[in-house]
């Protein structure tokens, strides 16, 4: 496994680059093939990764409607503090990774990149609790949209960033009345946590070798989510049944997620990446509807639709920049 996973920004952090976003959600981030789309044979090699992707997706939010399920028993923190913990655990024991050999500039960038995946998730998992799955992870991945819109620097963004205003618009009901404000603001704010979590997981791969970086980051965000959980649970948190559907959070949402948008990457373009990770709030919102009973409206399925239209535009602006 090589990083962690983002949704709409691809290539290097600089004037031009999303590149490094979109892969530092799944190979925290390696850098991407450069990327005319391919024909002929190329397409028909390109099903496979795109299978791959859309599988780490389905994992992803699938898992969270899981988590939702396990928060009456461990609450909000104590399901992230589950996630992190197992997920630490199974990465470290993969992985590996060295502890000696790194400067301190090294490690003061692994604990930001923990700490900022700390966050989100404590974020996120609160915004969950409270508004359905798919509004949740709509609001979320504003943050990375905006993102791809500052760096970029261009007009034609502002018309992506229109689009998912209106979208936003359209999903709180005009003044967030039918959505409770707080999980809304819980949402907007993962999105934030999103966005900062994208610089330090390209700053973090470029630092550690392979997923080493990764591995030592989710155990950061577990050291910091543990005292959260452990007030929020307490015992319930070591109870089996509990463990258990933790550990299946922890596997479908984190690794076996970066795993499969790994094997992706080998063969699938960054941005075409970042595209399809558009689809999230349209997965999450059918994982809300299938588990959850999470009522979809028309209304609701047009905001979602108008904010992935978003972010494939953004993606598509810088693709078209750096052809």
């Amino acid at each position: 496994m090589d990083e962690a996973r983002t949704t709409v920004v691809a290539g290097e952090l600089e004037a031009a680059a999303a590149l490094d976003a979109a892969e530092s959600r799944s190979r925290n981030r390696g850098r991407g093939r450069s990327l005319r789309p391919g024909v002929g044979k190329g397409s028909r090699r390109a099903v496979g990764p795109v299978a791959l992707v859309v599988a780490g997706g389905l994992s992803v939010q699938f898992g969270a409607a899981i988590a939702v399920l396990l928060m009456p028993r461990a609450g909000a923190l104590g399901v992230v503090t589950l996630r992190l913990v197992l997920a630490a655990v199974v990465l470290l024991i993969v992985c590996r990774p060295r502890l000696r050999g790194h400067s301190r500039a090294d490690w003061g960038t692994v604990i930001a990149f923990g700490t900022a995946m700390a966050a989100m998730n404590v974020l996120f998992y609160q915004a969950a609790d409270r508004i359905p799955l798919g509004s949740a992870v709509t609001f979320e991945v504003l943050g990375p949209l905006a993102l791809s819109v500052i760096v970029s620097r261009r007009p034609v963004n502002l018309l992506w960033a229109g689009l998912a205003l209106g979208g936003v618009v359209l999903l709180s009901g005009g003044g967030f009345d039918r959505l409770d404000p707080v999980g809304a603001v819980f949402a907007l704010s993962a999105g934030a946590m999103w966005a900062a979590y994208i610089v330090f997981s390209a700053r973090t791969g470029r630092r550690f070798p392979q997923a080493d970086g990764l591995a030592l980051a989710m155990a950061v965000g577990a050291v910091l989510s543990l005292p959260l959980g452990i007030a929020e649970a307490g015992s319930q948190l070591l109870v089996p049944s509990t463990l258990g559907l933790g550990l299946a959070v922890a596997l479908m949402s984190s690794v076996l997620p970066y795993t499969l948008e790994l094997l992706a990457l080998r063969r699938l373009p960054a941005p075409t990446f970042a595209v399809l990770m558009s689809l999230e709030p349209a997965i999450a919102a059918t994982a809300g509807f299938l588990v959850l009973h999470q009522d979809l409206s028309v209304i609701d399925a047009l905001a979602i639709a108008l904010v992935i239209a978003a972010s494939m535009g953004a993606v598509r602006t810088q693709v078209a920049r750096k052809a």
